[in-house]
């Protein structure tokens, strides 16, 4: 089961509890109310409100939770174990890599910062499917972990708008067999 199988019923019965909730409050809104009555009501609104609230804020919490805990982000300040290292940088409008090649079956542990403004560094597989992406920011280095699977070419391409020169900064990083050197 996908998240967003999950996630759909769950808004649609949210948008249904909210919906119910205000055909509730406009139906008493024609009833006069005397003012403890009102004052009553106040309060008990601002309860209900204070635990919607701590509703929205748990089940935000928890759902943040249970999608990025698997989200693989390997540690930043700290020697990551790979076959590879791969020097990167942006720069207005193209990358420099070394080197530029790989091994399938390697682990590659890309090393990218920019030159100059945020880019964003996308590995695209042979097949044109994204494999992987960071954030490519000036006066750091975000450490970025892809275990290459298949041999071929791989675009690297950026993904933030940077430029009147943005569409063509590609570059290729190359993927051999496991039995090449």
């Amino acid at each position: 089961m996908t998240t967003q199988n999950v996630v759909w019923p769950l808004s649609l019965l949210g948008i249904g509890a909210v919906t119910l909730v205000f055909v509730f409050v406009i139906s008493q809104a024609r009833i006069p109310a005397t003012a403890d009555e009102t004052r009553h009501h106040t309060h008990t609104a601002h309860v209900i409100q204070a635990w919607f609230f701590g509703l929205l804020l748990a089940g935000f919490g928890l759902g943040t939770w249970l999608t990025l805990r698997h989200f693989p982000i390997p540690a930043q300040h700290t020697p990551l174990q790979a076959d590879a290292v791969v020097d990167v940088e942006g720069f207005m409008w193209g990358w420099t890599m070394q080197p530029q090649t790989a091994r399938a079956g390697q682990t590659v542990e890309f090393r990218v910062t920019s030159k100059d403004v945020n880019h964003d560094f996308a590995v695209y597989g042979p097949d044109g499917n994204l494999v992987a992406q960071t954030q490519a920011m000036p006066g750091f280095v975000n450490k970025l972990l892809v275990q290459f699977q298949q041999a071929g070419d791989y675009t690297v391409q950026c993904l933030e708008y940077c430029g009147v020169g943005h569409g063509f900064m590609k570059t290729t990083l190359t993927v051999s067999d496991r039995e090449d050197n």
